[in-house]
């Protein structure tokens, strides 16, 4: 639904361009300028997709440290753990961290650190110096780095889209960083979100900072304008991608992380979700984390925190032989910070 906009709870304007802050939780980021790391890097690594095989590109690295949430539940249980429950676990732990105060947690892991030394409790110093080095990666990747919701990649992978008040369907949505993102860009536009974890709606979206500023585009003057959640369309459906009744009335469906969680017997099967929802010559955006050490070791680090369901990490060229051999002509294709972008449409 739309709600209307009310200027005393919008803490930026258009007044604060090119201003970076940092908040507990999050970085606010609202310069326009790019350098080479906060762009999208248009590869062009290839240039006819039809002459690509696996054998040219190796297959993605499959992660294969697992949370030990996870081998907890399969202990218990005595049994593999199911898709949606490695989901629901997942958004859970992955929530946590996003709505954690950073600065105070890491004061307060270095005064537990501290006690612990002094009373030579060797065994919650150990456990304090793995939390404390999971809270200062999670930091310097989500705040300081910004490359979880990496704007200004994003903004400049989702730039020059031929469309007009288009109509976003966004496939395992979580809390919807990216289809706000092009709500913002694209006026007007129409967003449905959908995810089959109830928390996504309740939690991982509804918490989603109200003051977070979106850069986007003024429809009136095309000038650029500050927008806030609250300030778009956006419908929240709670189901399984697989149960939508849609038909191909999408100008953009897209999808975040979404590819590298099934192994390629079912890869055909989600990137049909994306073909089953789009107009004729509508856009298709996926984005999967980097195959780069740097992710793998963020990975096996952060492993209680993100390693809950099956994951993998690919190239570009991996990603989008995947997205072709599913009968998808690729627009652009590239990186930003920590993940691949793809613009394709359906053959």
């Amino acid at each position: 639904m739309l709600v209307q906009e009310n200027e005393g709870a919008y803490p930026y304007s258009e007044n604060d361009l090119e201003t970076t802050l940092l908040m507990p939780s999050y970085r606010v980021e609202l310069r326009n300028a790019q350098n080479v790391k906060d762009q999208f890097l248009n590869a062009n690594l290839v240039n006819d997709w039809s002459q690509l095989s696996w054998k040219d590109v190796g297959r993605p690295y499959e992660v294969k440290t697992v949370a030990k949430d996870r081998t907890d539940w399969e202990f218990e249980h005595q049994q593999e753990m199911p898709v949606k429950t490695s989901w629901e676990f997942f958004n859970r732990s992955f929530h946590e961290w996003f709505v954690k105060d950073v600065p105070a947690e890491l004061d307060r892991n270095l005064k537990a650190l501290s006690g612990h030394v002094k009373q030579f409790r060797f065994g919650e110093v150990k456990e304090a110096i793995g939390d404390h080095i999971k809270l200062r990666l999670w930091n310097y990747v989500h705040r300081i780095e910004d490359g979880i919701w990496d704007p200004r990649g994003k903004r400049a992978l989702f730039e020059g889209l031929d469309v007009q008040r288009p109509k976003i369907l966004f496939l395992g949505a979580a809390e919807g960083y990216e289809a706000m993102q092009l709500a913002a860009m694209y006026p007007g536009a129409e967003v449905v979100l959908v995810d089959y974890d109830d928390y996504c709606k309740t939690h991982r979206f509804q918490e989603f900072p109200d003051s977070y500023p979106f850069l986007g585009t003024n429809l009136a003057t095309g000038s650029t304008k500050v927008w806030y959640k609250d300030q778009l369309t956006i419908e929240y459906v709670v189901d399984d991608i697989r149960n939508l009744k849609y038909g191909k009335e999408f100008d953009i469906v897209l999808s975040v992380g979404l590819l590298e969680h099934v192994p390629d017997e079912h890869k055909p099967d989600i990137l049909e979700m994306h073909r089953k929802f789009v107009k004729p010559n509508g856009y298709i955006i996926m984005t999967t984390p980097r195959d780069q050490m740097k992710t793998r070791l963020y990975y096996k680090i952060m492993a209680d925190v993100m390693n809950h369901t099956y994951r993998e990490l690919m190239n570009i060229q991996q990603m989008g032989l995947y997205v072709y051999e599913a009968g998808f002509d690729i627009v652009r294709h590239g990186y930003i910070k920590v993940h691949n972008g793809i613009i394709a449409k359906s053959r």
